[in-house]
């Protein structure tokens, strides 16, 4: 079977299994990018009780996280970990969209892709998925999000190394399915679910969605 095939094959299979996800969750793409932001190194049940503690403050508005008080925002963040790093990135952050785009998601999104993705990438604590993040679900931006699940999922498939980089992993995506913006959220938020249920350290392929899809001596841990 081609990759582009096995990619194909791996989406229908997880969509017949789940359904919709709506991924990513958020009232608004500045909440959006809030969570990718927060979502660094912690399960998203954090970073749904740190947005809380934002909302709860009427802290939820970049002007207004740039003028709190540090400690405040980082008590607001605890949920989260690491909440003094991520103070800082989500006022870098905010800084950026303030400085740069008047403060305003929508106006920010209107800048071409290729411009955009390497100024955020210039973002103090803005890593690669961070951005793209950004970029897919609060832009609108057809960019694919690669994270640790997607590595996992597809190196125990056989179908790429468990090293390759992430943007040869993300271009290895772009290549092989239509530049479609709902495809690329719906894709990427099938794989959180799976590898959340199933594709765990200690994976559970008997299952699991994809397990037709497993060779024989796979998976691989």
């Amino acid at each position: 079977m081609s990759l582009k095939r096995s990619l194909e094959r791996m989406y229908d299979l997880m969509a017949a299994h789940y359904g919709p996800t709506h991924w990513w969750p958020g009232d608004s793409p500045f909440e959006i990018a809030v969570g990718a932001v927060l979502t660094q190194n912690t399960a998203w049940g954090n970073v749904e009780r740190a947005i809380a503690n934002l909302k709860r403050d009427k802290l939820l508005r970049p002007r207004a996280i740039l003028r709190c008080p540090l400690d405040m925002l980082e008590q607001a963040l605890t949920p989260s970990g690491y909440f003094r790093v991520k103070a800082e990135r989500l006022r870098s952050f905010c800084d950026f969209l303030v400085t740069r785009h008047r403060g305003s998601i929508k106006r920010m999104a209107k800048a071409p892709l290729e411009q955009l993705r390497p100024q955020l990438l210039a973002v103090r604590g803005i890593g690669p998925e961070t951005a793209d993040d950004i970029l897919l679900y609060a832009c609108d931006k057809p960019v694919f999000v690669v994270d640790a699940y997607t590595r996992r999922i597809l190196s125990r498939h056989g179908l790429i190394r468990a090293d390759m980089a992430y943007e040869d992993l993300r271009g290895l995506f772009e290549a092989n399915l239509e530049p479609d913006l709902h495809l690329y959220k719906e894709y990427h938020g099938l794989i959180v679910y799976v590898g959340k249920d199933f594709c765990r350290r200690k994976p559970r392929c008997a299952e699991c969605p994809l397990r037709t899809l497993l060779k024989r001596g796979q998976p691989q841990a």
